[in-house]
């Protein structure tokens, strides 16, 4: 063998290390851009359960397969271009994007809130804003299609503050730790919400092994416990999940009028929270989170209130005229 040959075959294999050190590098970077959107990944992980009660146990995993592929759909088919268009040519248009969709988060976590307490109202409402799906179907996929459009926000906050904690990667490297994070969070929060949905039927079958032995004893417990107790988790999931829906929205905004010099509102909420915090001798920096959370909630709220009428008399007539003028477009294209 030439010495020619050898010496390519060096550069060859250290080039490999170098690119092994990359992607290692880059998966550190992933694992800790990630880290910083927990409290979104949190959030989408106890909203979607919501989606998925009130249908069959059989149906129950598809669902949450095709909300699952819609969400990756949306972090890498659309966001991460988006993304990475909008941080190269048009940064400034990356903030106000995300406040609009931080008030249709307000906008879904306060008609659910409507909806309880006021449920004829709300069924008017929502008969003005929505088809009514006449079978099970149609129900079925009206279901996915929220569940997907929620997912779609609460992933562009995931993918914006991935992007904003990987600053100087430049595109290339920025666009696989994007890639990355999309990926692992996806697999993680639907992961998680299968295990959830599913927790009853194990609970099921766990609960029917004979106690007699001294493992089936245990076994048999969990099991009862696993049947009696996620009606109630899920429910909590579902209050905790349009909590977060109306907290998360009302934070988007509040950070994204920071950017327009309006960052009173968040430096008083972040004072407020200090100044409870430092007064509680335990779990202080727990406390002051609360209190800034509950400030964003109810900042989230008073948004989600006034989007409701502006959503019924505005937005969704105009978004039934454009639907209406595309179809006949379709209609006239296709004669």
């Amino acid at each position: 063998m030439s010495v020619g040959l050898l010496a390519l075959l060096d550069d060859v294999a250290a080039l490999a290390k170098v690119a092994a050190a990359s992607l290692d590098d880059l998966a550190t970077q992933a694992t800790k851009a990630g880290a910083k959107a927990a409290g979104v990944v949190i959030d989408d992980t106890a909203v979607t359960p919501r989606y998925v009660t009130g249908f069959t146990p059989a149906r129950e995993l598809p669902i949450i397969g095709r909300i699952a592929l819609g969400s990756l759909k949306n972090k890498l088919l659309i966001l991460l271009p988006a993304a990475m268009i909008l941080s190269l040519f048009l940064p400034q248009a990356i903030t106000p994007l995300l406040m609009l969709g931080g008030a249709y988060l307000c906008y879904e976590g306060v008609e659910k809130v409507y909806e309880f307490f006021f449920p004829h109202e709300a069924h008017v409402h929502e008969a003005e804003v929505e088809t009514i799906a006449l079978d099970a179907r149609a129900f079925e996929d009206e279901k996915i299609a929220s569940a997907i459009k929620t997912d779609f926000i609460l992933s562009a906050e995931i993918m914006a503050i991935t992007l904003a904690a990987i600053p100087g990667n430049g595109p290339v490297n920025q666009a696989i730790i994007l890639a990355l994070v999309g990926l692992g969070i996806t697999a993680a929060v639907y992961g998680v919400v299968a295990l959830i949905v599913k927790a009853d039927d194990v609970g099921l079958a766990l609960a029917g092994v004979a106690p007699g032995s001294p493992v089936g004893m245990p076994l048999h417990v969990t099991g009862r416990a696993l049947v009696l107790g996620m009606p109630y988790l899920l429910r909590a999931l579902a209050v905790i999940g349009t909590a977060a829906m109306i907290w998360v929205g009302g934070g988007i905004i509040l950070h994204g009028l920071e950017a327009y010099g309006l960052g009173w509102p968040s430096h008083a909420l972040h004072d407020a929270g200090a100044a409870v915090g430092q007064a509680v001798p335990v779990a202080g920096s727990l406390v002051a989170w609360l209190v800034e959370a509950a400030g964003a909630g109810v900042a989230g709220f008073i948004v989600g209130l006034l989007a409701i009428p502006l959503t019924s008399r505005l937005v969704s007539p105009l978004w039934r005229q454009i639907k209406s003028l595309a179809r006949r477009a379709m209609v006239r294209n296709r004669t």
